[in-house]
């Protein structure tokens, strides 16, 4: 909304600034921040009221056993000032943005019912796993289906762009509607089984929101996407005012979310990021650098899967317990120390995406 004062310029030249995408997005990290900032005590005040609290696995670290009764669906506090922040800095005639609001929300009630059905309804499982595939399914294959037929990129449509390669794609064809799908899917999924530690999914969100801002902002410049042959895409850097949104939130709620957490986001919260951070993979086409980006999500969801399927076949287990963190926490790993050893992993995972932008 803002963006429009830059219209009344001619008559207040200072008005001027609101065009430029960097002074946008520097407003909305702080508009998120500051809103989650003032009204996440008030969100935690009135989740305790209604004794919306976490309740702890008793097969989890005895450690967590203290966290029982903190309040959760904290990511509420993270979607609002999100979807505020990116109405009042963002261009309204841009796609990109009308995508990823729609997605956010999607997502978001989603994860709330899980939650609710959890924390309020006291139904053990809250919604049940194919439910929630299927809900997230209907999300991930029109984003596929719109992404195919609307291309963010006409010459690039089914191509996929490999990173640290010099002009090097992968043309998938049809199959490139299912690989997108399967961004979302995965994505999504993998924030929520990452979201165990006080700050470790939201922390490690931020450093991958802070890397896909740089990548949004080169896709949308003509002149720096073809210097660093990166897939120019028209109109993409406007999505670095949802990701600043995204970051600020993040930042906002972390305040509250660090150890010893005051209130946890609950899947209101991992469901909408992960996703988001898919979402914008495949709209600025780079989607396989999302593997590099997110590493810590990419590992934590193996561990699971490699766990699963370990015990499946040869009633083994390989890690003492999956997510990856918990295994770390059980060895005798102190969790604010695991948490901050992920953080600095996630920091150097975000400079390797980066030196793809030279590497190539």
């Amino acid at each position: 909304m803002f963006y429009y004062l830059y219209y009344l310029s001619e008559k207040f030249s200072p008005l001027n600034v609101f065009q430029y995408i960097t002074f946008r997005v520097g407003g909305a990290i702080f508009t998120s921040l500051l809103i989650s900032i003032i009204f996440g005590p008030y969100f935690i005040k009135k989740l305790k009221a209604l004794k919306i609290e976490q309740t702890i696995r008793s097969d989890g670290p005895q450690t967590h056993f203290a966290k029982s009764g903190t309040p959760t669906m904290g990511g509420l506090v993270i979607l609002i000032s999100l979807v505020i922040s990116t109405l009042l800095w963002a261009r309204f005639d841009n796609r990109f943005i009308w995508i990823l609001i729609f997605s956010s929300v999607y997502l978001g009630f989603l994860g709330f019912m899980d939650d609710y059905l959890k924390l309020v309804k006291k139904h053990s499982s809250g919604l049940s796993a194919s439910k929630k595939i299927i809900y997230i399914s209907v999300l991930g294959l029109i984003i596929a289906a719109y992404n195919f037929y609307e291309p963010p990129n006409p010459k690039y449509i089914t191509s996929v762009n490999v990173p640290y390669l010099k002009e090097t794609f992968l043309n998938l064809g049809i199959f490139y509607i299912f690989f997108s799908y399967f961004i979302v899917i995965g994505s999504s999924n993998a924030v929520n089984l990452t979201d165990g530690l006080d700050g470790l999914a939201v922390g490690s969100i931020i450093f991958s929101g802070l890397v896909y801002v740089v990548f949004a902002y080169v896709a949308g410049n003509a002149k720096f996407a073809s210097y660093l042959k990166v897939i120019p895409v028209s109109g993409a850097g406007e999505i670095c005012i949802f990701l600043a949104a995204m970051i600020g939130a993040g930042l906002g709620f972390l305040w509250f979310n660090c150890h010893p957490a005051e209130v946890f986001m609950g899947d209101t919260g991992s469901l909408f990021l992960g996703g988001s951070i898919g979402i914008i993979s495949i709209l600025i086409k780079q989607e396989l650098i999302l593997i590099v980006v997110g590493g810590i999500f990419v590992v934590e969801a193996l561990s699971v899967l490699l766990q699963v399927t370990s015990y499946r076949i040869r009633r083994k287990r390989i890690f003492k317990m999956a997510p990856l963190h918990h295994h770390f926490e059980l060895t005798g790993h102190p969790e604010e120390k695991v948490v901050i050893r992920f953080w600095i992993i996630a920091i150097i995972l975000a400079l390797l995406s980066l030196s793809s932008l030279k590497i190539r």
